[in-house]
């Protein structure tokens, strides 16, 4: 699984994305972690309300997941997957979006954190997060067998 990630602002562009149809055939919420809203872009709308609190510009973080050629990954895989880099990348109990999509019959994911530490007001540093998602998406294709892509063999696991 292909994970791509990095930081954002622009909380109303982020939820149109992530609420966009047309460049789908199906568009699923899958789940709102820690937001009063129940909605995308509710929810992202308060990363950005609290992220006023702070000096940061990039107050999100968007992660694509991305299962490549015929690997199929289920609900529970994209979970998985969440889940490890949410803890590489140090956004452990961050509030969260998760927002599945089908394409041509090929199923991927969007996940979308707040950075903001709403404890210390300040953004969840994000040092070496390319690095920390390519280990992790070559430990997946070892861990579920699939197919691993040429640029992911040299890459070291820990």
């Amino acid at each position: 699984m292909i994970l791509k990630g990095n930081q954002r602002g622009g909380a109303r562009q982020m939820a149109l994305h992530l609420m966009n149809g047309e460049m789908n055939e199906h568009v699923e919420l899958h789940e709102v972690r820690g937001f009063v809203s129940e909605n995308i872009m509710g929810a992202l709308n308060e990363i950005y309300a609290v992220s006023k609190g702070t000096q940061a510009k990039q107050f999100m973080y968007s992660l694509s997941l991305n299962p490549l050629g015929e690997e199929a990954a289920s609900t529970a895989d994209f979970e998985t997957a969440i889940e490890k880099a949410e803890k590489k990348l140090s956004l452990e109990g961050q509030p969260r979006v998760v927002v599945f999509y089908e394409k041509e019959g090929r199923r991927h994911a969007h996940c979308v954190w707040s950075r903001i530490d709403s404890n210390e007001m300040k953004a969840i540093p994000m040092s070496h997060d390319h690095r920390k998602l390519k280990t992790l998406s070559k430990s997946l294709y070892l861990e579920h067998g699939w197919q691993m892509p040429r640029g992911f063999r040299n890459i070291k696991t820990q």
